[in-house]
């Protein structure tokens, strides 16, 4: 791969790259049409670790999108200004940086309510409704979309055909923020024999014909029939979420009362080592714990972001060939990639496994249960030009004009109730399962 066939203008459903502005590249235009999206701002609603919470300082999927963003341009622009004379001439590194961040700012967009407790119980939903026969008439590669059922690939979809103009390529973004963006540049045919990540993907069969247009725009290698090559930015996405995950998830379990203060200001000074901030030294005993964590926390991500900058520049060959194994954290300097692995561990052990966290998640399982019951249940009664149940029509207008028609293939009128479905924020999909059982909300 090389960076002027990596980094064009033109966008996916226009033939030619929109005019530039004053100040505003088509990059930023890209970053703009994702903060204006609906899709984003429901993300406001939607879980990130712990449920959406009245304590505001937890956070979000919109929250941590934003924070991921931040991250993200400044390891973009910090690539960028090491890479500036392999550039094409129409990019500066103010536009690598936004690229990246645009990239980050929708990296969750496609996940559905409940975080990844909603993937994991749509996936387990659809074996259950496989086993029932309910998707015996989609053929193998049809079937895995919903059994691998993943917001990577609901996202591609959400930015190519959902948002904006309708099947008509979506947000129209760039290709090469399209590129950033495509972290599984495969089907679900490769979800579960890559050894990456298990049920991982990154476009339906539906959204196979982008795919394969996107891929051949940017120049990057088919690997494997239905799989290509990742475009190198994605690394630098990839990067900016596993440090604010890292450390967020830490900030989130101090403010839940999971963790002590001084096991998190360990993990973080062993990074830093002699670079604490001034501010930080000054703090006395009555300066509250989030003032500290704040100030300390700063001075992480800056280790961390110039970590992954480095290790980037140093693996790009590896990562223009398409051949660079694993992510980048795993090629990051001793102390900074310990601090990220340490911060994960310290998560798993004690902030995943939070009563309050797990009552969310089955609750996720029964919500969600009766929302793809109720949905999928209707569009297969019509399959196939059949009049559904008074019940099931009525539950099939709630769906307004994505409603999906009666002779439509079923993955494809399945597919528009999870667009309905993965769209929704926690609170709306409790209160339409709470309605559709009969029991309204208290007065």
């Amino acid at each position: 791969m090389d960076w002027h066939t990596l980094l064009p203008r033109e966008r996916l459903g226009k033939p030619v790259h929109s005019s530039t502005e004053l100040g505003r590249s088509a990059f930023h235009k890209d970053h703009d049409r994702i903060i204006f999206s609906g899709a984003f701002r429901r993300l406001g609603r939607k879980t990130q670790v712990h449920p959406v919470s009245s304590n505001d300082h937890i956070h979000t999927r919109l929250t941590h999108s934003l924070e991921v963003g931040c991250v993200g341009r400044s390891l973009g622009m910090r690539v960028g200004e090491m890479l500036r004379d392999e550039l094409p001439e129409w990019c500066d590194p103010s536009d690598l940086g936004v690229i990246v961040q645009s990239a980050c700012l929708a990296h969750d967009i496609g996940n559905p309510p409940f975080g990844h407790s909603g993937e994991d119980a749509i996936r387990h939903w659809f074996q259950q409704a496989a086993a029932r026969g309910w998707l015996d008439a989609m053929d193998a590669d049809e079937r895995a979309d919903f059994l691998n059922f993943e917001g990577n690939a609901q996202g591609f979809r959400v930015l190519t055909q959902l948002e904006y103009h309708q099947f008509d390529g979506g947000m129209r973004l760039t290709y090469a923020t399209l590129g950033s963006y495509l972290k599984y540049p495969w089907t679900a045919r490769h979800a579960d024999s890559l050894g990456y990540k298990k049920h991982k993907f990154g476009c339906y069969q539906s959204e196979l014909p982008l795919l394969e247009q996107i891929t051949a725009k940017l120049g990057m290698p088919r690997l494997d029939d239905e799989r290509w090559a990742r475009h190198p930015l994605v690394y630098l996405m990839e990067a900016a979420d596993d440090i604010c995950y890292g450390l967020i998830d830490l900030e989130d379990g101090l403010e839940m009362e999971l963790l002590d203060y001084p096991e998190v200001e360990a993990l973080l000074l062993d990074l830093v080592g002699d670079d604490i901030p001034e501010t930080y030294r000054q703090l006395g005993p009555s300066d509250s714990r989030r003032r500290r964590l704040a100030i300390l926390r700063g001075k992480a991500i800056e280790h961390l972001s110039n970590a992954a900058a480095r290790a980037f520049v140093e693996q790009k060959q590896a990562l223009l060939e398409g051949g660079l194994g694993g992510d980048l954290v795993e090629h990051m300097s001793g102390p900074a990639k310990r601090c990220v692995q340490q911060a994960k561990a310290l998560a798993r052990q004690k902030i995943f496994q939070d009563k309050r966290k797990t009552l969310h998640e089955i609750g996720a399982y029964t919500t969600l249960e009766i929302l793809l019951n109720s949905f999928c249940g209707a569009a297969l009664e019509q399959h196939g030009g059949r009049s559904p149940s008074f019940k099931n029509q009525r539950i099939l207008d709630l769906l307004g004009h994505n409603a999906p028609d009666p002779d439509w293939p079923l993955h494809k009128a399945f597919l528009r109730v999870i667009d309905f479905i993965a769209g929704m924020t926690d609170s709306y999909a409790t209160e339409m399962a709470r309605e559709m059982t009969g029991r309204s909300s208290p007065v």
